[in-house]
């Protein structure tokens, strides 16, 4: 477990007088999340940097927050990342978890955060469930779902002819949560589903799932998986030359760092939706160069998620004057927010961060202008659009109060 001070209201308290002391308040935030796994470059010790950054950015210290940032690997596995996000609450005086990747450890630590007292701000897992059937007053979804990955990659390919789809899916929450938003998409687009296979998660030898695909009749090889598995699928399924047969691949999470391994003469082609890309605008470039300065690559989604989501935080935190995990739940679904990585957006009251979502195709090596132009912009999604509608059993913002 590694753990990052930013500090200096406190030590500034000290020597100004008990006046300063009582206006201080005392922060302390949990990174949560793979940090020696499948994903973790995509989340990793970037969100910890992305973490930082917001805290620096915001000027916490100035306005009277004392922030203490603590980090731990959660192995992908839930009793793992529900015992750390125990000892955090009961222990260290951990006020919020930020990241969590991989849906089953997600849902395993909302659960515990709302029963501790604490607040789950997560950017790195894709299921509906957690503002969904699982949804808690204290859970704030921030990045991207299953739902909205659905509606933006399923629906753009089968809208252009990619009418029978096989899937292959990592077997755990997220990978079912994937593939069965896809599946509605494809059919409600007047595709079908002719077949899935499920695979361990994580996995390394892809080549019996993707001989599974390839005589299964599909014209379109839907991945539902992420991190290091979609990389070691989509670079088997070169080697066996299954899209010069005629399949092509759907890659329905992949992340800028996984484009940037597989190199675009692999990657070229893919279609594939994000919340944000480091080359978008002048604010997403500014911000970007900064991360890459500390952390040595390009920011993923998820570390742009982290630190959009800090922010927020830190803004109901100074609104609230307290840490309590409830007041400040309901003042971050209070608050829009316009920030340089996400534009405008707002917290609803399930917990879901709607904002615009983007479809991207990844570049020809012909097209690119250097290693981590990657992506040309396809579409714009809106929020209302991409994710699902709220359901009223989690609208929490009813009972808040």
């Amino acid at each position: 477990m590694m753990k990052t001070i930013l500090m200096g209201s406190a030590a500034l308290a000290a020597m100004t007088g008990g006046a300063l002391a009582q206006d201080t308040i005392e922060v302390t935030l949990g990174v949560l999340n793979d940090r020696s796994g499948v994903y973790a470059d995509l989340s990793g010790e970037g969100s910890v940097v992305a973490a930082r950054m917001a805290v620096e950015d915001f000027n916490a210290e100035e306005k009277g927050l004392d922030v203490e940032i603590l980090s731990a690997d959660h192995q992908n596995k839930p009793d793992i990342g529900a015992n750390i996000a125990r000892q955090w609450y009961d222990q260290e005086g951990v006020d919020a978890i930020l990241d969590v990747p991989t849906s089953s450890v997600a849902l395993a630590v909302a659960e515990i955060s709302s029963q501790m007292g604490g607040i789950l701000i997560d950017s790195g897992a894709g299921t509906t469930e957690l503002t969904r059937g699982q949804c808690q007053p204290t859970t704030i979804h921030w990045t991207y779902d299953t739902a909205a990955l659905a509606t933006g990659t399923g629906k753009a390919i089968t809208e252009a002819g990619g009418d029978k789809w096989f899937f292959l899916t990592a077997d755990y929450a997220f990978g079912h949560s994937l593939e069965d938003e896809t599946s509605k998409v494809v059919q409600e687009n007047g595709g079908e589903v002719v077949g899935t296979v499920r695979h361990p998660f994580p996995a390394t030898d892809f080549s019996s799932f993707l001989l599974q695909a390839q005589g299964s009749g599909a014209n379109v090889i839907g991945l539902a998986n992420a991190g290091g598995d979609t990389v070691n699928a989509i670079k088997q399924a070169s080697e066996f030359g299954i899209t010069q047969g005629g399949q092509s691949l759907a890659a329905l999470l992949m992340f800028v760092t996984d484009v940037h391994a597989l190199g675009t003469d692999v990657a070229q082609g893919l279609q594939l939706t994000e919340a944000f890309y480091w080359d978008q605008n002048d604010g997403t470039r500014e911000w970007s160069e900064r991360f890459e300065e500390r952390h040595g690559a390009k920011p993923t989604m998820v570390h742009a998620g982290v630190y959009s989501g800090t922010m927020q935080y830190l803004r109901a935190v100074e609104a609230v004057g307290s840490t309590d995990a409830l007041e400040v739940a309901a003042k971050m679904k209070e608050m829009p927010f316009d920030d340089p990585l996400f534009g405008k957006g707002y917290v609803r009251g399930d917990g879901r961060v709607i904002h615009d979502m983007y479809l991207f195709e990844v570049k020809s090596p012909d097209q690119t202008q250097g290693e981590w132009d990657l992506y040309d912009q396809k579409a714009v999604i809106s929020g209302e659009e991409a994710f699902l509608p709220m359901i009223e059993e989690c609208d929490f913002t009813k009972t808040a109060g």
